[in-house]
């Protein structure tokens, strides 16, 4: 099963993509679709750039990592709406299942020929006065009824199936042109049906088959085949040869391969099938699950880069199995049931963690693999200026700016100006645009943090701000919603919260917007900072 790359925080910043990209190329991870993330454009204007840039592709949208009907084996076991019954029975038994899928000449699904269809079909048969055959090709009814074929007159029969029990002067005036006889050892007889202009005709019982025989079928254009079956055995395997359409069942489930296995249990465990057919948005046969398949325990294997809290993380990842955690936060509460790699440095940046990885490996980072790791760097260390910035930031900065060809204050500059994108944004869009869910003393707690040049946008805005934050709280039913003005060039920020007024009295932070000197880290000042507030409430 394929390893997915997951990033935390619904609205992910440029180090959380920037280390997801970065880790995933150095896993070698490369088929998209591997980010938990937003489309370029539901991004902030800060990553966009940055991806952009370095002409990386937008990471895609990955909703839940709950097991999903595409990681499990699906059986592509399927057979085209005219083959012959006995061939769909043969298919059951040889690959042990029930079900097989029918499709048309391009793939489409049509229907689903089953054992109690099967079964249906052949009592059917058997209750009917005469038995037909449609449009079967010559040699497959050769082959399914193990006999040669002495004459080939006509490479398809479409007619009655008469076997002769008669006299001859009897049984011919109750042929058709296109019907085929079924006789036994007897010349005479054979050589009678022969010449009342059949299309076909069946030597049954291992009889000879003489030249006089072979010559007049040639003669007149009947095909002729000899088999060791008796006239009961062919009845027997003609009624088998019906095709597949016609036997078949329409009313089989369907399933996606982006359905849960959840719901392709409930799905197949309810079907009289005891199976589902798996199509794309055009019908197109994919394969088959069975509740045999449905038995096998399916975890998605993933990647923890830039969080290890489950408020943080991505929808499913209780079903999901979690192998390696990369991250330079607080530890938070995930919990797994087997023993994983766990990376945690408290540097500046999980983009830092991820250079590291490529310097110790001795494996160089492509032009654009280190550009997009140098922004995450850049932007969680806010151009290396953060209380949260390390000896081991610099080094990685130094260390990928020469492979990007950038100077990185110019280029970090322009970086963070394009995140700040204040300009024509909504209140809304901007307390909601990089936000972090944290648990804190039983309290949940909504922290959004904006960048902005100095602290006139929040000050000339603040009436704003509380309407929005306040609002956002209610929606989203937490105790606290804390907005974090942060100016690289004040060296600070603003701090303004939404929260019972009883406790916003006691947390001494009624007049707002507080300012907290030297606090532009949300991990590393902000959260310690509010939580030793929320302690002594």
């Amino acid at each position: 099963m394929d390893t997915i790359v997951v990033i935390g925080h619904r609205q992910p910043d440029t180090d959380s993509i920037a280390s997801a990209i970065g880790y995933a190329a150095f896993r070698n991870i490369t088929e998209p679709g591997r980010y938990v993330a937003a489309r370029c454009g539901e991004l902030n204007a800060e990553t966009c750039f940055a991806i952009e840039t370095f002409g990386l592709k937008p990471p895609v949208l990955i909703e839940s990592v709950e097991p999903r009907v595409s990681d499990l084996k699906i059986a592509r076991i399927s057979v085209t709406q005219d083959v012959p019954a006995v061939d769909v029975a043969a298919l059951m038994d040889t690959h042990d299942i029930r079900n097989v899928p029918v499709t048309d000449d391009d793939g489409k699904l049509l229907g689903v020929v089953g054992e109690h269809g099967l079964a249906r079909a052949y009592a059917h048969q058997m209750k009917i006065s005469e038995i037909a055959i449609t449009a079967l090709p010559l040699d497959t009814l050769a082959r399914i009824l193990s006999a040669r074929v002495v004459v080939r007159a006509t490479e398809t029969l479409s007619g009655r199936v008469i076997i002769v029990l008669d006299a001859p002067e009897i049984t011919t005036k109750k042929l058709a042109p296109g019907d085929i006889a079924v006789v036994g050892d007897n010349e005479p007889v054979q050589r009678a049906m022969i010449a009342s202009g059949i299309a076909a005709l069946i030597i049954a019982d291992r009889a000879q088959v003489g030249d006089p025989v072979i010559r007049e079928a040639e003669s007149k254009g009947v095909s002729l085949l000899a088999t060791d079956l008796d006239a009961f055995g062919i009845g027997t395997m003609i009624n088998l040869s019906l095709p597949a359409h016609r036997v078949m069942e329409t009313d089989i489930p369907r399933l996606s391969l982006t359905d849960t296995i959840v719901h392709a249990k409930q799905i197949v465990y309810n079907s009289k099938f005891r199976s589902a057919c798996i199509v794309d948005n055009h019908e197109t046969l994919l394969g088959i699950v069975t509740r045999t398949t449905l038995l096998a325990e399916v975890h998605r294997l993933v990647i923890l880069v830039d969080h290890n809290e489950f408020t943080q993380a991505v929808e499913g990842i209780n079903d999901a199995e979690i192998i390696e955690i990369i991250d330079h936060h607080r530890l938070g509460v995930i919990s797994t049931l087997k023993p994983v790699k766990f990376l945690n440095d408290p540097v500046g940046s999980t983009s830092t963690i991820i250079t590291g990885k490529y310097r110790d490996a001795g494996i160089p980072p492509t032009q654009a693999i280190a550009g997009i790791l140098l922004a995450g760097i850049l932007s969680d260390t806010l151009l290396l200026k953060m209380s949260t910035t390390t000896h081991q930031d610099h080094d990685a900065v130094a260390y990928l700016a020469p492979i990007v060809g950038v100077d990185p204050v110019a280029f970090g500059t322009k970086l963070l100006g394009k995140g700040m994108n204040l300009e024509g944004t909504t209140m809304e869009e901007l307390l909601m645009r990089d936000t972090k869910r944290y648990e804190l003393f039983k309290k949940k707690i909504v922290i959004a943090q904006v960048m902005v040049p100095s602290f006139e946008f929040p000050r000339v805005n603040a009436d704003a701000i509380h309407i929005e934050l306040n609002r956002l709280r209610m929606q989203l039913g937490v105790d606290f919603y804390l907005g974090v003005f942060t100016s690289v060039v004040e060296n600070g920020s603003e701090l303004f919260a939404a929260g019972d007024s009883t406790l916003i009295t006691k947390l001494e932070i009624r007049n707002q917007p507080v300012l907290l000197k030297n606090m532009m880290s949300r991990k590393k000042d902000i959260i310690p900072w509010f939580g030793e507030k929320l302690r002594q409430v």
